[in-house]
């Protein structure tokens, strides 16, 4: 389980530094981004997305399961990248799947962890109390 914690700390890391290739190198081909407008699929939307949301967070709460499934709560800020002026900022929840040392997908929830735990198939007894480094 810590692998897959490494992997989406990775992923996160890599999404707040703007850096397309790094969280290429951490997806599946075919991975899937999920979040209120719809869906999309395929690790080269990445550079698209991660222009277009300014999205940075930071993660609260980890939770992982034995079957590649994590969720991260988080506190998120979007800025506008031609400005860098924060456009909103929120406490969310994100679920991904890892498999084979890569995320396959991953899903922002606006409704926090009521909506991503379920999601994923976690509850609050998955919560990683403490972390290794």
């Amino acid at each position: 389980m810590r692998g897959q914690l490494a992997v989406v700390e990775a992923w996160l890391d890599a999404v707040d530094r703007a850096d397309a290739g790094a969280a290429a190198a951490l997806s599946a081909p075919d991975l899937e981004i999920a979040g209120p407008r719809g869906s999309v699929r395929g690790r080269e939307v990445l550079g698209p997305w991660m222009a277009r949301a300014g999205f940075t967070s930071r993660p609260l709460r980890w939770f992982c399961g034995a079957d590649g499934a994590v969720v991260v709560k988080q506190d998120a800020t979007w800025t506008d990248p031609a400005t860098g002026a924060e456009r909103g900022r929120a406490v969310v929840a994100s679920s991904f799947r890892v498999a084979d040392g890569a995320v396959t997908r991953y899903r922002r929830h606006d409704e926090g962890l009521p909506a991503a735990l379920p999601a994923a198939g976690l509850t609050h007894e998955d919560e990683v109390a403490a972390r290794g480094r």
